[in-house]
């Protein structure tokens, strides 16, 4: 009878250790999700409160154009050595940092007094944000150790920034209709206190990585090459392209460029390991990251001028413009894993893109006070296809390279994409810097943005195919 009691007792305690680890587990994947979804809120919430700034601090397309792209210019700049920093330190101290950082910017934010102070609290939210995505990819990888289950908690990760992507439109038009613009910084707070208590609390700190060195210099060489292109691309809307500045800032971004690639393959420990670019899906994943988000991130800020400039929606009535655009996206993020394990997850990113493709094209017919219900159905289908690709896309990414290496391969992925958002905005909004070209710049943007994404589709459908690696 009494080892009948023991056996019964040692199963119970097991029980209570394996479900306090699930417990931890799933928390763990919440703070992450916290971690990425205030970083997305804060990419489209902005977006809704464009019109708004402006008449609050002055300045144009251009100005307007920077309160965006100081955000993902940092984010691009530094997600490399974010990614190094959580292999060398631990995930988990540079997730935390990072969200503390974030947390401190945003009440800058909302506090700056002049647009020149809330381009450079931008400017460290983007820095923040570089810390948080990669190491809350690099901890979920830690955390969740099977392929398919960790395929399944990327879906959800994603799926935390999807339903940020889906509230921020509504809650930012309503925050910025009852209270002011400023007050879309401070929802960020509660956020940002209750993702530090929970990693504080549950996340399982990474192997740490202490040959893993800095790579300072390549780092400037990156910020000086994204920096010139994107402002050369942005003023060169305003100030034309044959301007002095704009062709000098070219010549910086080229020169820059060329030193950063110089730099990376000479160095012993690089910032980016080009060796990274041998794994055939690694490759193709990071062209597509880039290329997607060109076509949706530069196509969001052109749309939000068009609803609030164009057709003088107020910030409330964008916001809920946006919504079922947004709204799609979570769904879909939580169907495509499972899609992927029917069809492969090559075949799903191919599809994603298509139908992205697909919503840029209907758009092409767009007019200043064209009915809301006409376009409603290529929102939806652009902002679906991005669902549907995102959480294959970095499954994909995070498999093709030993776990060693998750914390850059995931800051790799996430650069190019950032990059890609500042190419994006910076592009599509010189093409819209004149309000009465507006319409034309909408849809030479719709175009680009349908060939990108085309692009996108055959370069990991044919890619992966001639490589011979598995759809």
């Amino acid at each position: 009878m009494r080892a009948n009691t023991v056996k019964y007792e040692t199963f119970g305690a097991k029980d209570v250790t394996r479900t306090a680890s699930r417990l931890a587990t799933s928390l763990t994947l919440a703070a992450m999700s916290l971690g990425y979804g205030v970083v997305q809120l804060d990419v489209t919430i902005v977006n809704t409160a464009l019109d708004a700034m402006s008449k609050t601090l002055g300045g144009g397309v251009a100005e307007l154009q920077w309160v965006v792209s100081a955000y993902t210019i940092a984010f691009a700049a530094f997600i490399l050595t974010a990614g190094a920093l959580g292999d060398r330190i631990g995930a988990k101290r540079i997730f935390m940092a990072g969200f503390a950082i974030f947390t401190a910017a945003s009440l800058a934010c909302a506090l700056s007094p002049n647009a020149v102070v809330l381009i450079g609290a931008r400017l460290v939210q983007g820095l923040a944000a570089a810390i948080l995505v990669p190491n809350s990819l690099a901890l979920l990888n830690h955390a969740y150790t099977d392929d398919r289950a960790r395929g399944r908690a990327v879906a959800v990760w994603a799926a935390g920034a999807s339903l940020a992507l889906t509230a921020s439109p509504f809650v930012g038009g309503a925050l910025i209709t009852l209270v002011g613009w400023r007050a879309i910084f401070l929802v960020n707070l509660p956020i940002g206190l209750a993702g530090l208590w929970l990693s504080w609390r549950y996340a399982a700190e990474t192997t740490r990585a202490r040959s893993r060195e800095i790579d300072l210099p390549g780092q400037f060489a990156a910020i000086g090459a994204l920096g010139a292109l994107a402002g050369a691309i942005i003023e060169g809307g305003g100030l034309g392209w044959e301007h002095p500045l704009v062709l000098s800032a070219f010549a910086a971004a080229a020169v820059f460029a060329t030193l950063f690639v110089w730099r990376e393959s000479r160095t012993e420990q690089p910032m980016l390991p080009l060796s990274l670019f041998g794994h055939r899906l690694f490759t193709l994943t990071t062209v597509v990251g880039l290329l997607v988000n060109i076509a949706i991130y530069g196509l969001i800020f052109v749309l939000s001028l068009y609803f609030q400039r164009i057709n003088g929606l107020s910030a409330w009535w964008t916001g809920l413009a946006f919504v079922p655009m947004m709204g799609a996206v979570l769904p879909v993020n939580l169907l495509a894993p499972r899609l992927a394990e029917r069809i492969g997850p090559c075949p799903t990113i191919v599809v994603g893109a298509c139908i992205s493709a697909l919503g840029c094209l209907g758009l092409l017919w767009i007019e200043p006070e064209t009915s809301y219900w006409a376009i409603f159905a290529q929102m939806i289908a652009i902002s679906g296809g991005l669902g549907l690709l995102v959480p294959p896309l970095t499954s994909t990414l995070l498999g093709s390279v030993e776990k060693a290496r998750s914390g850059i391969a995931a800051g790799v992925l996430n650069a190019t994409r950032q990059t890609g958002s500042v190419l994006g905005v910076a592009l599509f909004g010189s093409l819209v810097a004149s309000d009465s070209a507006f319409m034309i710049g909408l849809h030479q943007s719709l175009i680009i943005s349908a060939a990108v994404l085309l692009l996108a589709a055959g370069v990991i459908g044919f890619g992966a195919k001639a490589g011979g690696e598995q759809m």
